[in-house]
C-alpha cells in the first residue's frame, strides 16, 4: 500500500512538474513576442547633459535632468569592475544572463510575500530592467526580466553589457553612471579613484538613497566595508589592500554642483544660446560648448569682484543677523536637528550660514551648516561688535543672540573665524580681447546662485564720467586738440538745452579751476569742461558719433547732460566702446562661444570673429584712438585713478566714472588689447555713500584683476601712428611755443597756432580770446 502511494505521488509530482514546464513554455511563447526591441541597447543613446567648458577645457557649467558621463569599458579601472561584480554579480562572466539559484530564491520570496518579496538580479537582468521595465516587484515583471536577460546575452558581449550597466545605472544626486558619480562624490575622474572609493561607488546601485555617502555616510560606510570584504574573499584584493582601504578616510563632496571655475552667469548665457537652436534636446543630446573664457582671467575677475564687494560692505558696517530661528523648537544637542533648521539656507562661496547657540560681547558659539560647532572670539567679533549687546531694549533684529542666523568666514590664512554678512550691493566685471572681441572673463554679480540677473548684459546704468572719452573723441574729430584750453567755470544751462529745467552743473569737488587744457581736464574729470566741449561740437553730432561705438542713441538723449554720462549703458556696451580706443579705432563684436560640438565630437558651429586690422570696420581715425589713449594714461598717472600706479606700469589707460549722488561707480580701462570694465551699485538704485567714487569703489576691482592677468606681461610702449606729430606748447595757453615747457601730440594737419609774443618776448596770455576763436570756428564747421 505504502509503495503504491509513493508511486502515485511520484506520478502526480511528475505531472505537476511537466504542467509547470508547459505553463512556463506557454508563458514564454506568449511573452517573447511582446518583449521590446533591443535597439536602445545596440544603438545606445543615453541622455547626456549640455556641458560648457572654458577655453582651457575646464567644465564651468552643466544643464540636464541626468548627470552622465559616458565611458568605454576599456577605460574603466579594473578595481572598479571587481568592486561592482563583488557587490552585484560575482558570477557575471560565467552565467548566461540568469543566476538560476538567485532566480529560484527570488520566485520563492515573491510567492511567500504575495508578489512583494525582495529578489536578487544579475547585472544583465538589471540592464533589462533599467532600459525596458518598471521597478515593480511582481512575478510577471521578474519573468519578463529573465527572458530579456537571455535575449540581451544572445545579442551583446559580456563587456558590452557591463559597459551599458556602468554608464546607465542611477547612483544618487541626479547622477547616472560611475564616471559621473566619481565627479559628483569625489570630484575626480574615474581613472583616479582608489580601491576604497571604488567600493563606496559600487555600493550605490543597491539603494542609491540609503547608501548615499552625502545623505547617509554611516550606511554608506557599512556597505563599503561589506564590498571590500567580498573583494578580498573573491581574491580581487589582498588582506593588506583590504586593511589599507578599510582605514582610508574618504573626502566626500557635499556640494551637489561644483565646477572648476566660478562662471555661473557665463554658463547661463551659453545655455540660452544653445536652447534657441536645439530646444529640449539641449539637455539630453550631449552637446559640448567651448567658450572664450580663460581660467586665469575668470578666476581673477571673480575674486576681484567678490573682494571689492566685501570691502565695500565692511566699510559701511554690520547690519545685524539676517534672520532668527526659534531654538526652543529644536534639539540643539543633535546635529540633525540643527542641520534641518539650516537646510534652506545656502552658503555663498566661503560665507557660511551659521546658527547662534550662545552669544555675549566676548564670545559667540555657533553651529555651521555642514556639521561643525565653532567658537568665535577676539578679532573675529570686531565687525559685528555693535550687535553683540546685552541691552534687551536694543532692536532684536539687530542683536546677535541665541537663534540668530548669521554668516561666518575664515580669515588669517584660514586659521580663525570671523562674523561677516551677505552684501546687499551688487557688482559686475567683464574683460575683452580688443583685437577680436573674445570675452576673457565675465562675472555678472556677487553670487549667481543668489541672483541670476546678469549685471554685465542686463543692467542699464548711468556710466557717469566713464562716458566722457566718447565725447572727447568726438571733439577731436571736430577739430579740438589735446592742448585746447577750455574754461572750467560756472555755467547755467536753460531748460531748452536740458530738456527738463534750468541746470547749474558742478564739479565733483564743487570747485572751479578756470582755463585748462583738454588733456588735463579729462585726467581730472572736470564736468564743466566736458559740458563746454559738448556745447561746442553740438549734442546732435555727439549723439550720432557715439553710435559708432555701439551705443543706442535712444539711451543717450541729445542734451548737454550726455557729457556727464547721464544716459544709460550696460557694462558690455562700455567694454565694446573702450575696445575701439585700445585696438586703434576698430569696432569688434564681442563673442563668448568659440565652438559647439555634437555628441560625437563633431564641430557644428565655429566662431569666425572679425579682427581689428582684418575685416573689422574702422570707425575712428587710428590717430584719434592714439590721442585718447594718451589722455587716458594721464588719468592714471596724475588724475582720478592714481591708485593704479601701484601696479608699476606705464601702459595702463582708463577713466573713472561716478554718477550723481554716488549711485553708480565705474572704472573702464585697458592695457594694450586687454579691456576691463568694473561696476558697482545697488540693484534698486540708491547712493553708495560718501566718497564711494569710481576711483574708490570700482577701481580696486580693476586693479586686482589686471595685477593677476598682467603678471609677467611686458610693458607696452604705444607708438604714434602715421600722421601724429609733436610740438612744444605753452601750458597756460595750449599754443605752439618753441620754448614751451610741454610737448604735446597733434594731428599733423592740426598743429596749434603760434603764441603771439610781446616786444619783450613774453606770451600774450589771452586765453578767452583763443577759446572764443576756436568755438566760433567749430560752430562755423
Amino acid at each position: 500500500m505504502l509503495g503504491r502511494w509513493w508511486f502515485r505521488f511520484g506520478l502526480f509530482s511528475l505531472g505537476m512538474a511537466l504542467l509547470a514546464v508547459l505553463l512556463i513554455v506557454f508563458a514564454a511563447l506568449v511573452t517573447i513576442p511582446t518583449l521590446p526591441s533591443l535597439d536602445s541597447l545596440t544603438d545606445y543613446r543615453p541622455k547626456v547633459p549640455l556641458r560648457i567648458y572654458s577655453a582651457d577645457g575646464l567644465l564651468i557649467g552643466e544643464f540636464g535632468e541626468e548627470r552622465r558621463s559616458i565611458i568605454k569599458i576599456a577605460a574603466v579601472p579594473e578595481r572598479l569592475k571587481q568592486a561592482i561584480l563583488s557587490a552585484e554579480d560575482d558570477r557575471f562572466y560565467e552565467h548566461s544572463g540568469v543566476d538560476y539559484i538567485g532566480v529560484l530564491r527570488a520566485i520563492y520570496s515573491n510567492l511567500a510575500s504575495r508578489g512583494m518579496g525582495q529578489g536578487a538580479s544579475t547585472i544583465t537582468m538589471q540592464v533589462a530592467r533599467n532600459f525596458f521595465l518598471t521597478k515593480e516587484k511582481t512575478l510577471a515583471r521578474k519573468f519578463s526580466e529573465t527572458l530579456l536577460a537571455f535575449k540581451i546575452e544572445q545579442s551583446l558581449s559580456k563587456d558590452q553589457i557591463l559597459e551599458l550597466y556602468i554608464n546607465q545605472i542611477y547612483l544618487g544626486q541626479r547622477t547616472y553612471g560611475f564616471a559621473s558619480a566619481a565627479q559628483t562624490y569625489f570630484g575626480k575622474p574615474l581613472s583616479q579613484i582608489s580601491i576604497a572609493e571604488a567600493a563606496m561607488l559600487a555600493g550605490l546601485p543597491k539603494a542609491p538613497s540609503r547608501f548615499n555617502p552625502v545623505v547617509n555616510p554611516k550606511r554608506a560606510r557599512t556597505r563599503q566595508i561589506y564590498i571590500l570584504r567580498r573583494m578580498n574573499e573573491l581574491g580581487h584584493i589582498t588582506k593588506e589592500e583590504f586593511s589599507k582601504a578599510e582605514e582610508e578616510k574618504l573626502t566626500i563632496k557635499r556640494a551637489i554642483q561644483e565646477f572648476s571655475i566660478n562662471a555661473g552667469h557665463v554658463a547661463e548665457m551659453v545655455r540660452q544660446v544653445v536652447w534657441e537652436r536645439y530646444k529640449e534636446e539641449t539637455y539630453t543630446k550631449g552637446i559640448k560648448v567651448y567658450t572664450t573664457i580663460k581660467r586665469l582671467d575668470q578666476d581673477a575677475a571673480y575674486k576681484a569682484l567678490r573682494q571689492s564687494v566685501l570691502d565695500y560692505d565692511k566699510r559701511h558696517g554690520y547690519r545685524g543677523p539676517e534672520g532668527y530661528i526659534d531654538l526652543s523648537k529644536l534639539d540643539t544637542t543633535h546635529e540633525e536637528s540643527l542641520e534641518d533648521a539650516l537646510s534652506d539656507v545656502a552658503d555663498s562661496d566661503g560665507l557660511y550660514a551659521a546658527l547662534v547657540l550662545e552669544a555675549d560681547s566676548r564670545r559667540v558659539r555657533v553651529y555651521r551648516k555642514g556639521g561643525e560647532f565653532i567658537e568665535i572670539r577676539g578679532d573675529g567679533l570686531r565687525f559685528s561688535q555693535k550687535s553683540l549687546t546685552t541691552d534687551k531694549t536694543a532692536p532684536g533684529q539687530q542683536r546677535i543672540r541665541p537663534g540668530s542666523l548669521i554668516r561666518i568666514q575664515k580669515y588669517h590664512g584660514n586659521e580663525t573665524w570671523q562674523i561677516v554678512q551677505l552684501p546687499e550691493v551688487e557688482a559686475s566685471f567683464i574683460s575683452i580681447n580688443a583685437q577680436n572681441g573674445a570675452i576673457l572673463s565675465l562675472v555678472g554679480g556677487f553670487d549667481f546662485y543668489r541672483n541670476q540677473f546678469n549685471h554685465v548684459t542686463q543692467a542699464w546704468r548711468q556710466p557717469g564720467s566713464s562716458f566722457k572719452p566718447f565725447i572727447y573723441s568726438a571733439s577731436l574729430e571736430k577739430g579740438l586738440t589735446l592742448s585746447s584750453v577750455i574754461d572750467d567755470a560756472p555755467l547755467t544751462i536753460d531748460a531748452a538745452q536740458t530738456g527738463n529745467e534750468i541746470w547749474e552743473p558742478k564739479n565733483f569737488d564743487n570747485q572751479f579751476s578756470g582755463p585748462m587744457r583738454m588733456r588735463e581736464a579729462l585726467a581730472k574729470s572736470r564736468n564743466l569742461v566736458s559740458i563746454r566741449i559738448l556745447q561746442s561740437i553740438g549734442v546732435q553730432y555727439a549723439q550720432d558719433y557715439i553710435t559708432r561705438f555701439g551705443f543706442d542713441p535712444k539711451h543717450h538723449p541729445p542734451y548737454l547732460s550726455m557729457a556727464l554720462g547721464a544716459g544709460t549703458a550696460t557694462p558690455m556696451q562700455m567694454a565694446v566702446g573702450y575696445t575701439v580706443f585700445a585696438n586703434g579705432g576698430f569696432r569688434v563684436t564681442p563673442y563668448l562661444i568659440e565652438r559647439i560640438e555634437d555628441e560625437k565630437g563633431q564641430i557644428v558651429k565655429q566662431a569666425s570673429p572679425v579682427t581689428a586690422g582684418g575685416k573689422a570696420k574702422q570707425i575712428i581715425d587710428p590717430r584719434n584712438a592714439f590721442l585718447m589713449t594718451s589722455m587716458m594714461q594721464d588719468v592714471i598717472q596724475y588724475g582720478t585713478a592714481t591708485k593704479a600706479k601701484t601696479m608699476g606700469r606705464s601702459d595702463l589707460a582708463g577713466k573713472t566714472g561716478t554718477t550723481n549722488e554716488h549711485v553708480d561707480a565705474w572704472f573702464c580701462g585697458y592695457q594694450d588689447n586687454l579691456v576691463g570694465i568694473a561696476w558697482i551699485g545697488f540693484d534698486t538704485p540708491k547712493p553708495l555713500g560718501n566718497n564711494e567714487t569710481g576711483g574708490h569703489a570700482a577701481l580696486p576691482m580693476w586693479i586686482s584683476y589686471m595685477s593677476k592677468v598682467l603678471k609677467g606681461v611686458p610693458v607696452v610702449t604705444y607708438t604714434p601712428p602715421a600722421g601724429i606729430t609733436t610740438a612744444r606748447i605753452d601750458p597756460a595757453t595750449g599754443l605752439s611755443d618753441p620754448d614751451g615747457a610741454l610737448t604735446e601730440y597733434f594731428l599733423a594737419e592740426q598743429l596749434p597756432p603760434a603764441a603771439e609774443k610781446t616786444e619783450e618776448g613774453g606770451i600774450i596770455d589771452d586765453v578767452t580770446k583763443t577759446l572764443d576763436d576756436l568755438m566760433e570756428k567749430l560752430l562755423q564747421n
